[in-house]
């Protein structure tokens, strides 16, 4: 008997097992029911680190008007038999709080903690207020924890591979920055073109002080990156060693890995024993994520 497998491709709802054929499973899924909300409870390993206040009061606001019209999804809490912990929908429960609401909706579901995990983790993908890095550790956790690829969190949560890919890139930032990014100082834009800077920390501080644009941190960036090019016993920069002619090898070469990559792409021939250098041109750092997927693509593996 193989092995249940998640299907993140159809969304939260299908990890809910809404779209299952047996009506008593959607039965099952589908009843809600009304508990005080004092019995409710946070999960301790909810993966969002902040609810904005501005964001809450909008959301009491409506709750106060209309009442809680998407009910929470709860388990049993591990410790507590006669109470429940908040699987999916702890705004609205904070936000029901604030508006003195004083009974919810919920849906009850039996799940392990890592059930609880995933489903809470793609529930807060599936919004659009989660902070950068809170973002991109939620794909991690799903991708180190459960196994799943960037293509299926992609179609979970309405995201390109390339976007999750960018995401991910962010968490090998300093946490110095990280946290500049979390209290909104820095925008994901300006964090990405300080990944794999040696001064990142200094130039954030940089960046932040003087209110750049990420189209002059980039021009930043790379003014710092010529400033420390290798340069000549008199100061100015070292002249490149001299380019062999290009053959009609080469040239044949560079087209062909061109087409095959969809980019620009310059080899170089330095010496005359034939070793150089291979260079290929992106624009965007979509089609950069392409060529590293490419490369790490295990051998035989087509797309």
């Amino acid at each position: 008997m193989e092995p249940q497998r998640t299907n993140l491709g159809r969304g939260l709802s299908a990890l809910l097992g809404e779209e299952s054929e047996s009506y008593t499973d959607l039965d099952q899924v589908r009843v809600t029911k009304t508990l005080p909300i004092e019995s409710i409870h946070p999960n301790a390993k909810q993966p969002r680190h902040s609810f904005p206040s501005d964001a809450l009061q909008s959301l009491a606001e409506s709750i106060a008007a209309n009442g809680v019209l998407q009910p929470i999804l709860v388990r049993r809490h591990p410790q507590r038999p006669d109470e429940y912990e908040i699987v999916a929908g702890e705004r609205r429960w904070r936000a029901a709080q604030m508006a003195k609401v004083h009974k919810v909706p919920v849906v009850i579901r039996e799940m392990d903690d890592g059930r609880a995990l995933e489903l809470a983790l793609v529930e807060n993908l599936q919004r659009e207020d989660l902070t950068p890095v809170e973002e991109a550790e939620a794909y991690k956790r799903l991708m180190d924890q459960f196994g799943h690829s960037q293509d299926a969190l992609g179609k979970a949560v309405g995201k390109s591979r390339s976007h999750i890919a960018n995401s991910l890139r962010l968490l090998s930032l300093p946490d110095p920055i990280k946290q500049l990014i979390e209290d909104g100082s820095l925008s994901a834009g300006h964090a990405r073109a300080l990944i794999g800077i040696d001064s990142a920390e200094t130039l954030a501080n940089e960046i932040v002080t003087r209110g750049l644009s990420v189209r002059e941190t980039e021009a930043l960036v790379r003014a710092r990156k010529g400033d420390s090019a290798p340069r000549s016993s008199g100061g100015r920069p070292a002249a490149p060693k001299s380019v062999v002619h290009k053959d009609a090898d080469t040239l044949s070469l560079e087209r062909q890995l061109s087409e095959m990559l969809g980019l620009k792409v310059a080899i170089d021939v330095r010496n005359r024993d034939g070793s150089g250098s291979l260079t290929v041109h992106y624009q965007t750092l979509e089609q950069l994520d392409d060529v590293i997927e490419r490369l790490n693509r295990p051998t035989g593996q087509t797309e």
